[in-house]
């Protein structure tokens, strides 16, 4: 039996918004497995969005966020004082795998200390064989998890969103319609799936009675005119002003989903939707979401990596099968 800490420290360098909404399974993960801890996000040589745009999606997940700590960076903090003032924690998590960084964020009082860093070597306790090395980062973290609390780890623990992004999204998305989101950004042109099909994605969903919804991110506003002249039935529900939270709540109402490796793939992961993730030159094993109802569809089983090489029929084919495995309710 693995004794409850009742204090947590959760070391990262720093949390962009990418990052942030990767790491959102592990830290419902870690609330799940320690359910009276008091959790302390340290970002050591940065800023966190968890300070920020996500604070409010991590709030009961996260009890603490201490950014820009200056902690982990250079050689010489190891002839300093303890780092954190000598505070104490229970269980000292460090998420990043950089030998210094480690000997440096070990330095914090700490009951056990676990880290993959140095294959293991630095930290208390290690997992077996087959959980050791894990490709995908958010499979590092939810191996400390496991390796913390002794039993798996619950990456989809429940998520609270605030009562007004939900009555929000309710307003943007009425009850009624059989909604399908398609998402068609990414952070980079070679990630994304061409325009084209989506928009012809989109005519196939009116066509079968359903209403596209296209999630468009600032990056991407260039493209509205086109979609609205191309498919007159489609709803763009975000607006400059939209946060991250509204996405996730917006996403919760969708019957389906089509992203590419982006920021809002990982929104919908969040908001749990049946999610079917388009791959290319970027590995699925690294940057897949962590959703109950994923499907992968990889560039590389259609002949290339280049996103073009998704064809419209097997991303078409896919959202069909995701509604046909819907559970009716009631």
């Amino acid at each position: 039996m693995v004794d409850q800490p009742l204090s947590v420290l959760v070391y990262v360098g720093l949390d962009l918004v990418g990052d942030g909404l990767m790491k959102l399974p592990f830290l419902r993960a870690l609330r799940a497995a320690f359910p009276s801890a008091r959790i302390t996000w340290l970002a050591g040589q940065g800023k966190t969005v968890y300070a920020g745009a996500l604070a409010p999606l991590i709030e009961g997940l996260v009890d603490e966020v201490i950014e820009d700590a200056h902690i982990g960076n250079r050689w010489w903090e190891l002839l300093l004082p303890r780092p954190l003032k000598g505070r104490r924690f229970d269980l000292v998590l460090d998420s990043q795998r950089r030998v210094l960084t480690t000997l440096i964020v070990k330095r914090i009082r700490h009951g056990r200390f676990l880290s993959a860093s140095a294959d293991w070597h630095l930290s208390d306790q290690c997992p077996a064989a087959g959980m050791a090395k894990q490709s995908s980062m958010i499979r590092q973290m939810l191996t400390l998890v496991e390796l913390a609390s002794g039993r798996p780890a619950l990456p989809n623990a429940p998520l609270r969103l605030d009562d007004r992004m939900e009555t929000e999204a309710e307003r943007r998305l009425p009850d009624g319609p059989v909604y399908v989101g398609l998402a068609p950004g990414a952070g980079g042109k070679h990630k994304c799936w061409p325009l084209e099909n989506y928009i012809a994605l989109a005519m196939r969903q009116v066509k079968a009675g359903r209403v596209p919804v296209v999630f468009l991110g600032p990056a991407e506003r260039q493209w509205e005119d086109e979609i609205r002249d191309a498919v007159p039935g489609a709803l763009l529900p975000l607006d400059y002003a939209a946060t991250p939270l509204l996405t996730i709540a917006l996403a919760r109402r969708l019957a389906v989903a089509v992203a590419n490796d982006s920021g809002t793939g990982h929104m919908m992961a969040t908001a749990e939707v049946p999610l079917i993730s388009l791959f290319g030159p970027t590995s699925p094993d690294k940057f897949a979401p962590v959703t109950p109802h994923l499907t992968i569809l990889r560039a590389q089983s259609f002949g290339d990596s280049g996103m073009e090489f998704i064809p419209l029929s097997a991303v078409a084919d896919a959202i069909e099968t995701a509604l046909g495995n819907i559970q009716p309710q009631g």
